[in-house]
């Protein structure tokens, strides 16, 4: 078995840093294997293929099942529609993607860096290309080394080809997501399409092509802060990819090992194959303890798993575990896996409560809104009869698929107030009934009259109350009244 380490040049003693070496990880087979395979195809097919779904919002709204559309300001995912005011859902998913991350933390160490993560993701999908065109880890070192030929140029021609397809495919998909996606692809192939829909996908081609490309596991290692964020969350209950040393020391060769047990001497099962070490796509040595570098992947495990299972060993020799584990085999007693203990139940909890909090603020919200803006100058005008007008500037907005009629009232002033929507003709009960259309606000200007009356106040409080016609669904705003100073 080889026991060759990896190929690099490194800098000089004297220098500021060294240089980054170069990593060939070997493709290995098994279970975390598997599990990775699986969760690349789904979220990438999520990804690429998502903005193709149609949803039927009925007319006047677009049919794309996911869509940011940033042209009428509207957030579209199936049957949730998300004016801008209702920034809020964004904050509430964006605490519980933290509080999450935290969670797959506090049960398995960063296994969103091994699994999930973007970067994860679309290198394995760079690193699978690379084997099917230049071969498995002893192939590319082979090539890096040989001479530059017709077959070396062909090899990597084709390889960055691949990628580069990938990485197009990749920035085109992300703008499909602020478009109706159908148009928008059969723009951007006739070169109709928006001159920033074309900068984006070209910024995203470069990137995906440098991170996943060339940069990889420098991406992990040097410049994502989640390591580091990580490290300091972490306790040690948290199962973590671990090498069983109480198991696998003292490690030796498969001859040397058998040749100990013969004696009667310790050995270990470890037989320095370094195939856990060769699979890595950090080029970590999982039995040199808890690395920074680790995105806990798990192909250490298959790699060993597959050499124990060929000398006849039990596998687990590198498993999900703690150094708690292994401190009580080695005192004979039993391992114990606390995945629910408080700080879990914590995390699970806050993401439930916040969960909850935006399904019922979801199931409840207003499909209509009112805000109302005070004239600066002049607050007040003094009429010769001695009335007073304020004059506002009211926002209705209509949430609805359909034209709505709201009728405007305005409470806390006396009954004989005077209440004008400039531009408005329709009126019930003297109350201006305001047309809006669907999906769409209205701004309109409302003047406000009150008669003289006895020690009226320098400043009212008022509400501004509109009900729709047919549902009857009130919506309010306060605002104020002013007067002049009473003498």
């Amino acid at each position: 078995m080889s026991t060759d380490t990896e190929t690099h040049e490194g800098g000089h003693d004297d220098e500021w840093f060294a240089s980054a070496k170069k990593i060939y990880p070997m493709a290995t087979h098994g279970l975390f294997r598997r599990i990775k395979w699986a969760l690349l195809f789904i979220t990438l097919g999520i990804y690429y293929f998502l903005p193709f779904i149609r949803y039927d919002r009925g007319p006047n709204a677009p049919n794309q099942a996911v869509l940011v559309d940033m042209d009428n300001a509207r957030g579209y995912f199936f049957f949730i529609e998300i004016w801008p005011q209702e920034v809020y859902y964004l904050t509430g998913l964006l605490i519980i993607a933290a509080v999450t991350l935290f969670l797959m933390n506090a049960v398995a160490g960063r296994i969103w860096c091994g699994y999930l993560c973007p970067q994860t993701v679309w290198t394995d999908l760079f690193l699978w290309v690379e084997r099917k065109i230049e071969g498995d880890r002893r192939e590319r070192i082979a090539l890096d080394r040989e001479p530059w030929s017709a077959s070396k140029v062909g090899k990597r021609a084709t390889k960055h080809f691949f990628w580069l397809m990938i990485a197009w495919w990749t920035g085109g998909a992300w703008v499909l997501y602020f478009n109706d996606a159908p148009t928008l692809v059969w723009q951007l192939l006739t070169f109709q399409a928006p001159m920033v829909a074309y900068m984006w996908i070209g910024i995203l081609t470069a990137t995906t092509y440098l991170l996943a490309g060339f940069m990889r596991e420098q991406v992990c290692i040097y410049m994502c802060p989640w390591p580091r964020i990580q490290a300091a969350l972490t306790d040690e209950k948290a199962l973590n990819v671990t090498y069983r040393w109480d198991r696998g020391e003292p490690r030796g060769s498969l001859k040397q090992n058998k040749g100990l047990e013969a004696q009667g001497l310790p050995a270990g099962d470890c037989i320095d194959c370094y195939q856990c070490f060769q699979v890595c796509p950090t080029g970590v040595d999982i039995r040199k303890g808890p690395q920074l570098d680790c995105i806990q992947c798990g192909l250490c495990i298959d790699a060993c798993d597959n050499i124990m299972t060929k000398v006849g060993k039990p596998t687990g020799l590198i498993a999900y575990d703690t150094d708690e584990n292994i401190e009580r085999r080695i005192e004979g007693k039993e391992p114990v896996y606390e995945i629910v203990r408080v700080r879990t139940v914590i995390y699970a909890a806050v993401i439930a409560l916040v969960g909850i909090i935006m399904l019922a603020a979801l199931l409840t919200r207003d499909f209509a809104d009112i805000s109302v803006l005070h004239d600066r100058n002049p607050v007040y005008v003094e009429q010769s009869d001695g009335s007073v007008r304020n004059g506002y500037t009211v926002r209705l907005s209509n949430k609805r698929r359909h034209d709505r009629h709201f009728m405007l009232h305005v409470e806390g002033m006396p009954s004989n107030t005077q209440v004008e929507a400039v531009g408005v003709t329709e009126t019930f009960a003297g109350r201006p009934i305001v047309q809006v259309g669907p999906d769409t606000t209205r701004e309109i200007r409302v003047l406000v009259t009150s008669p003289p009356w006895e020690k009226m106040p320098h400043s009212t409080p008022v509400t501004f109350r509109i009900t729709e016609s047919v549902m009857g669904e009130v919506i309010t705003a306060k605002d104020t009244f002013k007067a002049p100073d009473p003498d």
